[in-house]
């Protein structure tokens, strides 16, 4: 080909990249780059999804502009007929599809393991598995029996493909940013461990249905402790049933009677967290103002009477109910 020729065709295809689809018209297109794929891979494959009508140009205009080299792997979506410096924009800018994974406060890991199971398109029983093994909180360097309490309640937003570990070290890796060095200091002055910390923010997390007053639950139980008494928190043999239970009755404790994490059965904290806390929580445990309450009973509308000993609980029960029935709705007629 002749000289003018050679530029005539160089022309042309900065022409069509310029101005073919712009964006494209028609549902977006799903594709992968492959790791270490080159870019007649990456043409072909967007040549065979019809989002370009012509390898050839397509691998011309990105050797033109120096894009064979800087192909970012990921999975991408965009429209056909969407123009070739688009295309190119996005694959060497790795703008990937995202992945959004929301975690709240207070879940266990059997609630988060369909959640990242979707996320990873893993089977969300061997997911489950990975989170329970007690080889994950070496591996992910945090205080265990499992990873139970240690995936951070947050919103993550991920590459979409992403694997299962991917997404637990960012979980993790958000969980340790909360310990601040002022947090471990007050942790230490406490003589508390770190396990401590996060299992007792999860009860804590988990009994407070009022963000205020998590501060002064931790307290109560902090009490309970340092007397040497059960903490018996519901939320611990919630956790041992592994179901919940929407109202826990004296047989549910019976039948988890030789589980560690009764708390009505076995004194001190459970082996680990029953659930991930939020940092609120964590600073509840370490920040909880001294008072002199040993017990508490929700009311109806989720709030606490908080008592000083077992006769003024037990007339604080005895309204809770009295509360409880008024605030039922009328049977029908």
């Amino acid at each position: 080909m002749k000289r003018g020729g050679r530029m005539w065709m160089v022309a042309a295809v900065l022409s069509l990249a310029a101005c073919g689809g712009g964006a494209g018209e028609g549902t977006p297109v799903r594709f992968t780059v492959a790791r270490g794929s080159g870019l007649s891979a990456l043409a072909d494959t967007l040549a065979h999804r019809d989002v370009i009508n012509s390898p050839t140009v397509f691998k011309l205009y990105a050797r033109m502009k120096g894009s064979a080299p800087r192909l970012q792997p990921g999975i991408y979506e965009m429209k056909p007929g969407a123009s070739y410096a688009l295309i190119l924009d996005r694959i060497t800018r790795g703008d990937v599809i995202k992945t959004r994974i929301v975690i709240p406060e207070g879940w266990e890991l059997r609630r988060m393991a369909p959640r990242l199971a979707q996320a990873t398109g893993m089977n969300a029983d061997t997911v489950l598995a990975r989170l329970m093994d007690p080889a994950m909180a070496a591996k992910y360097n945090v205080p265990g029996p499992t990873l139970e309490g240690y995936l951070y309640p947050a919103t993550f937003v991920l590459p979409a493909g992403s694997s299962l570990d991917q997404v637990l070290r960012q979980m993790t890796a958000r969980y340790r940013q909360v310990w601040t060095p002022a947090l471990r200091q007050r942790a230490q002055a406490a003589g508390m461990s770190e396990r401590e910390v996060v299992t007792l923010a999860s009860i804590v997390e988990k009994e407070a249905k009022t963000w205020s007053e998590r501060p002064t639950i931790a307290r109560v139980y902090l009490n309970r402790l340092k007397k040497g008494m059960r903490l018996e928190a519901d939320p611990t043999v919630q956790y041992a049933l592994g179901e919940h239970q929407k109202r826990l009755l004296l047989k549910h404790i019976r039948e988890v009677a030789d589980d560690p994490y009764n708390t009505y059965r076995n004194a001190g904290l459970p082996p680990g967290p029953i659930a991930s806390p939020s940092a609120g929580a964590i600073e509840a445990v370490l920040n909880a103002p001294e008072h002199d309450y040993l017990f508490f009973v929700a009311r109806p509308n989720g709030t606490h009477v908080f008592t000083r000993n077992f006769a003024e609980h037990r007339r604080a029960v005895a309204a809770a109910r009295v509360e409880t029935r008024a605030a039922r709705p009328p049977a029908p007629r």
